[in-house]
């Protein structure tokens, strides 16, 4: 999918929601516990039910990757099922890869020829070489770590640098000439929404994905205000706000409800 694509979705939805897959098992709902894949069924109630609302789907690696080898098939099933059925939503792994180049080549493999993904999520910090063989692969994406949500990303991401520039400034300057935009989107955190505005202005074109909205504070009318280009260029996440509003047998029709409520605020920006 290219970012025409991406954008001809957004604007048919009036939506540009990606729903977090964090589907952790000890918090889906009782009585699915019971099932023989579990979070499949989970993954299978949530998307159905807020499919209409959602151009993307995040799923956190981590959370299936806690599972074992039946987290992995029912994260097969839950990219097979939604692939099937809403053949036009992109789906992005939120895997956080970053290795030398042979590794990052078989790690592209993993998620683009075997897994059939549209994105995974990457650490740009050891250099290209970790990135580009991501960007090999026609109609696929490589989401980079850019200025991130978590309280302790001063640690690093936010050092001044000799040259006078913040290290995700650096990284976004040095990366952007790695691919293109309807290869590479950033990932900045809705909680430094205020920073949007200059991350724009160093990649007016480019897809962000922003994370942090609602549970972790994040304003979706500040995101939309700095980070908003003229194709959209943004896909908001939503994880815990929306898969996991309801712990009853009602999870799925209150998790739509939610989808639906962030699709309504966003429609007025398109």
């Amino acid at each position: 999918m290219n970012t025409t694509q991406l954008h001809q979705q957004i604007l048919r939805k009036k939506s540009f929601l990606c729903v977090g897959l964090d589907s952790e098992l000890k918090k889906i709902p009782a009585h699915l516990k019971s099932e023989k894949n579990p979070i499949f069924a989970f993954n299978k109630a949530i998307v159905d039910a807020t499919a209409p609302y959602s151009v993307a789907y995040k799923p956190n690696l981590a959370f299936y990757e806690a599972e074992g080898v039946e987290g992995w098939l029912q994260l097969e099933k839950t990219v097979a099922y939604i692939r099937e059925k809403y053949p036009e939503i992109f789906i992005i792994a939120d895997a956080k890869r970053g290795d030398i180049g042979n590794t990052s080549k078989l790690y592209a493999e993993a998620f683009f020829k075997s897994m059939n993904l549209d994105a995974v999520t990457l650490s740009p910090y050891m250099g290209r070489d970790t990135v580009q063989p991501f960007l090999e692969y026609e109609d696929k994406w490589a989401v980079l770590l850019a200025l991130t949500s978590n309280s302790s990303s001063a640690d690093f991401e936010q050092l001044q640098l000799s040259n006078g520039k913040k290290l995700y400034e650096q990284v976004l300057e040095t990366s952007k000439t790695w691919g293109n935009i309807d290869n590479t989107m950033y990932v900045v955190g809705a909680t430094k929404a205020e920073m949007l505005r200059e991350i724009r202005q160093m990649i007016p074109d480019h897809f962000l994905l922003v994370h942090g909205v609602g549970e972790q504070g994040g304003s979706l009318d500040e995101v939309a205000k700095y980070g908003l280009n003229s194709r959209c260029g943004l896909l908001v996440n939503s994880s815990r706000g929306v898969i996991f509003a309801d712990s009853s047998e009602n999870f799925a029709k209150v998790a739509g409800e939610k989808a639906q409520e962030l699709q309504q605020q966003m429609a007025k920006y398109l």
